[in-house]
């Protein structure tokens, strides 16, 4: 945590992935009102990718059939950040998906942000990305979120 005084107090959450030591940053910071989720993945506790992509011996992704499992997985985690500041996916503002195969994510996407948001019109801005690669080679998907404390559908 970092102090500069009561104004400024940033709170810090991690889930305990191996790789945030690694490149060494948080999951999601606190500032003022203002939770900041860093690129969220579909990983288990344990770290590893649910429904992984299929590679080829190139490395050449095959198969983006695992879409929707990590998706939700994704979703799952950022939850469980939000959580631990009080916030919940009503009080998202925006969130940005950074996906390898735009017409999987299309397909699948869309269906469980309306679960998640639990409205036909999730209730935050939303921009959808396709990339080339994302930091392991198994991930479809990363999503980085944006959420206000007190901006929930109930304020």
């Amino acid at each position: 945590m970092t102090d500069r005084g009561d104004a400024s107090v940033k709170r810090l959450e991690n889930l305990g992935a191996p790789w945030e030591k690694i490149f060494g940053y948080y999951q999601a910071v606190q500032y003022r009102d203002t939770i900041y989720l860093a690129g969220q993945l579909g990983h288990d506790d344990e770290g590893r990718i649910v429904g992984p992509a299929r590679l080829d011996d190139a490395g050449k992704l095959i198969d983006v059939s695992g879409m929707e499992q990590q998706i939700r997985q994704t979703y799952e985690n950022a939850g469980r950040l939000l959580e631990r500041f009080g916030a919940s996916f009503d009080d998202v503002v925006e969130e940005t998906l950074f996906v390898l195969d735009m017409d999987a994510a299309f397909a699948t996407a869309p269906k469980v942000r309306k679960e998640v948001y639990r409205t036909d019109m999730p209730r935050c801005a939303s921009t959808l990305v396709g990339t080339p690669r994302l930091a392991k080679p198994e991930q479809l998907v990363e999503i980085t979120f944006r959420a206000v404390l007190g901006s929930g559908a109930s304020s």
